[in-house]
């Protein structure tokens, strides 16, 4: 029988208060791990410029909200954000989020879950940073700034900020089950 002992960090409650804590966790994971690959989710792009910072000479992927989110047609990442995350070498990606899509408006309108809000409330039952990491990794793969062959930190949150990070070893939504959670690297242990 083989053993693998690791660490994992439980925040005692979620949100923006954690960000600073997690992003030094996983800096400190990365580099003694060997990882290169970061997604990172961030909506006004707050946590993405933090990120970037700490980041620099890693792929970092900062996924955004999509355009009309909150209101039809308007981006909630903030100019002076973006400015910084490419500034630092990091790219962004803005675009459908693989577990809602089109199915929330079915939901909205018609009152009746989709299979990928079923799939995305399952995973909230470990938090809302679970879901957001592994919605994160399937839209960076997607879209081409991760491969699926080799493993990534994912970063997400509870509201604001970031709580929650998860080692991933990646697939492509259309190959969503190939995607495997291999480690909690730290989340809220109250959500």
């Amino acid at each position: 029988m083989s053993l693998m002992e690791k660490k994992t960090v439980y925040f005692s409650r979620t949100g923006n208060q954690n960000t600073e804590a997690l992003l030094k966790l996983v800096k400190e994971y990365v580099e003694r791990e060997g990882i290169n690959d970061i997604v990172v989710a961030s909506t006004s792009g707050e946590t993405g410029a933090k990120a970037s910072r700490l980041f620099k000479g890693y792929n970092l992927v900062v996924v955004t909200h999509s355009f009309g989110f909150r209101e039809p047609g308007k981006t909630e990442l903030l100019e002076e954000h973006k400015k910084e995350i490419l500034a630092n070498k990091a790219k962004i990606l803005t675009g459908i989020h693989a577990l809602s899509s089109a199915e929330r408006a079915i939901r909205k309108d018609f009152g009746t879950i989709q299979p990928l809000e079923l799939i995305a409330n399952v995973l909230r039952l470990m938090g809302e940073g679970t879901k957001v990491c592994v919605e994160i990794t399937l839209m960076a793969a997607d879209a081409g700034l991760i491969t699926a062959d080799k493993d990534i930190i994912a970063i997400g949150g509870t509201g604001k900020g970031a709580d929650t990070a998860l080692r991933i070893h990646p697939a492509n939504a259309a190959r969503f089950f190939d995607l495997k959670i291999r480690e909690i690297i730290a989340k809220p242990h109250d959500f």
